[in-house]
């Protein structure tokens, strides 16, 4: 059973039901989920999300530690051989303030010390600058950049808007370096 992470200024948390009122505030928002492999939320959308990651054990909630409002999330994926793969999201509001850093930072040694995780990776799209350069700042080392590898969009005739990947990954070894 997850437990709760708390950090200088955020509390981590399981997903609940209620949350989708401030889950839609950000999944609705085209510019936050621009780089995302969906369209943004509706509002019956967001309902079921929230239901949906607060049965989940890989979506967590990020929420300030003063009132408990939600700002974003944070995926924790597990995969083959003790790798899992990172993923967030944050609402608008609430980025380029530290808090997907501080949040991230949290779940890797979460990751890394309480799950066992030999390897962290993370993706994403090569124009999300500023998700690549978090990646980065997290200690994540850039293992490749693949090109026009995958699509979730087609243009007005229908063909695939390929885009192209950055893939980053850290090991326990790397972690224990940079944190320990």
């Amino acid at each position: 059973m997850f437990k709760p992470i708390e950090t200088e200024r955020l509390i981590i948390r399981k997903f609940r039901p209620d949350d989708f009122t401030e889950l839609y505030e950000y999944l609705s928002d085209s510019n936050v989920v621009r780089y995302e492999p969906y369209e943004p939320y509706t509002w019956e959308q967001t309902k079921r999300e929230a239901e949906f990651r607060s049965n989940s054990e890989e979506y967590f909630a990020v929420t300030m530690k003063g009132d408990g409002r939600l700002i974003g999330n944070l995926y924790l994926g597990k995969r083959d051989f003790d790798t899992y793969e990172l993923g967030y999201v944050f609402n608008r509001e609430w980025q380029m303030c530290g808090y997907a850093s501080e949040s991230a930072e949290a779940l890797l040694r979460y990751a890394f010390g309480t799950l066992k995780a030999h390897r962290v990776v993370a993706k994403c799209n090569a124009l999300n600058y500023r998700s690549y350069k978090l990646m980065e700042r997290l200690g994540m080392r850039r293992e490749a950049e693949l090109k026009k590898n995958v699509y979730f969009k087609r243009d007005s005739s229908g063909n695939p808007i390929w885009q192209d990947t950055l893939q980053y990954a850290i090991l326990l070894e790397e972690w224990k370096q940079k944190y320990e």
